[in-house]
């Protein structure tokens, strides 16, 4: 550690401040280490109280619900008692949110978002250069129509396949004045509606839909284009709107080390010099960020669109600490102090125009923030970004600010948490996983939950994802800020994304998170079948759905469930929480695809620990399995995963030496230790643990 301005800072952040960061920002060393400290000594107390009133609320919850175990659900007395303590806030609609300065990407259009872990360069520069996809690569690759390509070359029928799929799609979006896309021969197409003509590149046709561009590749040369009437060799789409670089959830970061690295890789992006080499057959390819793209307008006037997303950075929560850096007191900063405080610096590359290429054509830095609980945390993320900027002499809600709605108390005061950061709110969304796991810890004491999969289709969850939208539309966030939806967690199964995956855009929001880039350009399709903006429009007049609903309490106190059915919840619990914590523990790997029980690849990063490990211990709690059970399912689906990653060098088995694997102890702490972890959190024990397997 070495001492800037009275705190102790770890060598390595002092170094990439110092020589990275700082460098051509215009902010001296001294002044800026000088007013991060004062920014900690100010905030940290605020922080340290705000948990502590998430237990003070979570103690007068767990004794009001374990007095009333076995009765019937009285709604009417929830609700009065969670406004006696101040869980319920007064309502404060009506408002209007005014941010300023947030790109159309986000205030306007409507179209997919990428969440990906900002440890993984590679992945980081895949997911920004998204904004633009190959509809006929995704289509081909995958199972969005039915079949698979045969043999290892070029399959004429697949491509048969994929051709009329896209020209079907072309007919929905963008329709000729006479006939089908099926039938046009080349030249010039005359469409139905003359304004979705936006230009050309080169012989390329650029088309516009909804907000987005469609662009026609003709190329006599390209294999695809020489055996077509028109010469189309592809049909590429405008796709990954916007992209989360994730600093949370899907990454494992757990010292000084681990943070330079991801700030490093966030730097890389805005100054847009990060490269990832990788290794493809015998050569060595290099990853790059895309530049814009040029084209002429109809009337010979030249223009660009984005090559790449418009890029957030999602920071920690308020729980954590980081022995990067420590306070005049000795004890650990809080996490995401740090990370408002060097994401934002960071930022101001973009900002003051030093990198490559342009970020926020608004001049905006955007910062998600998770897990926040209830106005007051909204509130205070909303001073410290004040304090941010007033250290970096940024104008004032220049930083602007997401707020994931996953935890119980946002939810039921969503209004009054957009309130709190009305003038800086650029994005809300929902995530069923997270929010699970709160509603599951929240109510721990009130009975044993619903099977996982029951709950999807309880009260709480459809008046969860409605009052999301509705609510964020009252606050009038159409045409300012995003209303997002969580992610398809399958990346392998596209076809059943296709079908399902609507429901996004239909319920008015104008993002939805997507596994990969590949399905981020087959979910764009989705936003030009479905009008959001209409479909906003027409949510608007809708009446709240009842808060009562939401409150609703997922429990089912008769257990109406065989031997079977539990023992089948317990190993999937069980098989999701060891196969993702494997991973974790043993390699740092916060996101990845891992196989469930039936070996279906899934996206998982820390919410899919909180749910099942809160899960589990509310069945523990509640005696509907034993201790024995859930150690017995342990053991067995530690080989159940060890078989699905035999084929991973790096990987190291859990089932042989369960009481040596720290991977496997993890996770049986996350169970067993589960009712008294904060709001049901899984991060202060994967910390411990990484910790622990790093200085091995």
């Amino acid at each position: 550690m070495t001492t800037r301005a009275g705190l102790a800072v770890a060598a390595p952040l002092a170094a990439f401040v110092e020589d990275q960061a700082l460098p051509g920002s215009g902010i001296a060393p001294e002044a800026f280490w000088a007013g991060f400290a004062a920014l900690l000594e100010r905030f940290a107390p605020q922080n340290r109280a705000l948990l502590a009133e998430r237990e003070r609320l979570q103690q007068a919850l767990d004794a009001w619900h374990e007095a009333r175990v076995g009765q019937a659900f009285d709604a009417a007395a929830h609700e009065a008692f969670l406004r006696e303590i101040g869980y319920l806030v007064p309502e404060v609609l009506p408002f209007q949110v005014d941010p300023w300065g947030v790109d159309a990407e986000l205030a306007e259009l409507a179209g997919p978002q990428l969440v990906v872990p900002v440890l993984n360069a590679r992945f980081l520069l895949n997911a920004a250069n998204a904004r633009w996809g190959s509809l006929y690569d995704a289509l081909y690759g995958t199972d969005a129509i039915p079949g698979t390509a045969a043999g290892t070359g070029y399959d004429p029928a697949r491509g048969a396949q994929v051709i009329a799929w896209g020209r079907a799609f072309l007919d929905q979006a963008v329709p000729l004045a006479q006939g089908s896309w099926a039938d046009w021969t080349g030249g010039d197409p005359v469409l139905a509606d003359p304004a979705q003509w936006a230009g050309r590149a080169g012989a390329n046709i650029l088309l516009r839909h909804n907000g987005l561009h469609i662009e026609l590749v003709i190329d006599p040369a390209h294999p695809i284009g020489a055996t077509d009437r028109a010469h189309l060799a592809d049909i590429v789409v405008e796709a990954a709107l916007t992209t989360i670089c994730d600093l949370e959830d899907s990454i494992a970061a757990v010292d000084a080390e681990d943070k330079v690295a991801a700030y490093a890789n966030w730097l890389g992006l805005l100054r847009g010099d990060l490269e990832a080499s990788f290794a493809k057959g015998d050569a060595t390819q290099t990853r790059r960020l895309a530049h814009d793209r040029s084209y002429v307008a109809p009337d010979g006037r030249p223009f660009t669109l984005p090559g790449r997303s418009v890029l957030l950075v999602r920071n920690v929560g308020h729980l954590m600490t980081t022995p990067a850096v420590r306070l005049a007191d000795g004890q650990d900063a809080p996490e995401g102090l740090v990370d408002a405080v060097v994401t934002s610096l960071i930022g101001l590359v973009d900002v003051q125009g030093r990198g490559r290429h342009r970020n926020s054509r608004s001049g905006s830095i955007y910062i998600v923030k998770p897990k926040m609980h209830g106005p007051a945390e909204c509130a205070f993320a909303n001073d410290v970004l004040d304090a941010v900027e007033d250290l970096l002499g940024l104008a004032r809600h220049t930083i602007k600010i997401g707020v994931m709605d996953e935890e119980r108390r946002t939810s039921v005061n969503l209004a009054a948490c957009i309130h709190a950061v009305r003038h800086r709110v650029m994005f809300i969304n929902t995530g069923f996983l997270d929010r699970t796991g709160d509603e599951i810890h929240t109510a721990m004491r009130a009975g044993p939950m619903l099977r996982k999969a029951q709950m999807k289709a309880t009260p709480w969850i459809a008046a969860y994802e409605d009052r999301n939208v509705q609510i964020g539309l009252a606050c009038g966030l159409a045409g300012k800020a995003q209303i997002g939806k969580g992610m398809w967690a399958m990346p392998d199964r596209m076809a059943d994304m296709l079908a399902q995956k609507t429901v996004h855009p239909q319920a008015g929001a104008n993002t939805a998170w997507v596994p990969s880039p590949t399905a981020a350009v087959l979910h764009a399709t989705h936003y030009h079948r479905i009008n959001v903006a209409a479909r906003q429009a027409a949510r608007l007049a809708e009446p709240l759905a009842p808060l009562a609903d939401l409150l609703t309490v997922p429990i089912a106190p008769d257990r109406p469930w065989s031997a079977a059915e539990i023992q089948a919840e317990v190993d999937n619990n069980a098989q999701g929480l060891l196969g993702y914590v494997v991973r974790w523990i043993d390699q740092g790997v916060g996101c990845s695809k891992v196989p469930d029980l039936y070996d279906v690849g899934l996206m998982e990063d820390r919410a899919t620990l909180r749910i099942s490990s809160q899960h589990l211990a509310n069945w523990l709690r509640h005696g509907v399995i034993t201790a024995e059970q859930v150690d017995a399912a342990l053991l067995a689906m530690a080989a159940r995963v060890d078989a699905q990653n035999a084929g991973d060098p790096a990987y190291r088995p859990m089932a042989t030496d369960p009481q040596g694997s720290l991977a496997f102890q993890a996770a049986r702490a996350l169970v067993f230790a589960g009712e008294a972890q904060p709001s049901g959190y899984t991060e202060p024990l994967l910390h411990a643990f990484r910790a622990r397997a790093k200085a091995r």
